[in-house]
């Protein structure tokens, strides 16, 4: 079975990340929005990240559009957007979908590993997966479950 170390991925600068590099550090990966009701949500991953990213979390959004065009631009002017909005440091990725035949080969392995509620698909933006130092995910989180009730399993894991 594959590992989340095995995928890569483009930056939001369109350079190749390997998610090895990744390796001993718990990981959050969330699908964003920047035009949705839960974006405000980029505060508290960015506090998340900024109060524990010494200890070995890392937090990595991945923008996407395919839910209700939350997400209209480009990879540059998302980044701005979380820079000068919410002060966001954590990595971005380029712009990816989540479902669907087009679904990114990141997220076809975290929902074939951590079903939601409703099955795999990912029903909407900020659906967030908790992976542990050793690379297995932990836990799959719902759009509507802040980052700051993530935090008790984030220290769990560190």
């Amino acid at each position: 079975m594959a590992s989340i170390y095995d995928f890569k991925a483009l930056s939001n600068k369109g350079q190749e990340v390997s998610f090895a590099q990744y390796e001993g550090k718990v990981l959050i990966i969330v699908n964003t929005a920047s035009k949705c009701g839960f974006t405000p949500q980029y505060d508290g991953l960015e506090a998340l990240y900024q109060k524990y990213k010494d200890r070995g979390l890392v937090i990595i959004g991945f923008p996407c559009d395919q839910f209700a065009h939350q997400e209209p631009g480009t990879d540059e002017e998302i980044a701005e957007f979380c820079r000068l909005n919410h002060g966001v440091t954590f990595p971005l990725m380029a712009k990816i979908e989540v479902n669907g035949d087009k679904a990114h080969p990141v997220y076809n392995y975290l929902k074939s590993v951590a079903k939601g509620t409703f099955g795999s698909a990912i029903k909407w933006n900020f659906t967030k997966f908790l992976i542990s130092r050793d690379g297995t995910v932990i836990k799959r989180f719902a759009p509507t479950v802040t980052p700051e009730k993530m935090e008790k399993d984030i220290l769990e894991m560190l």
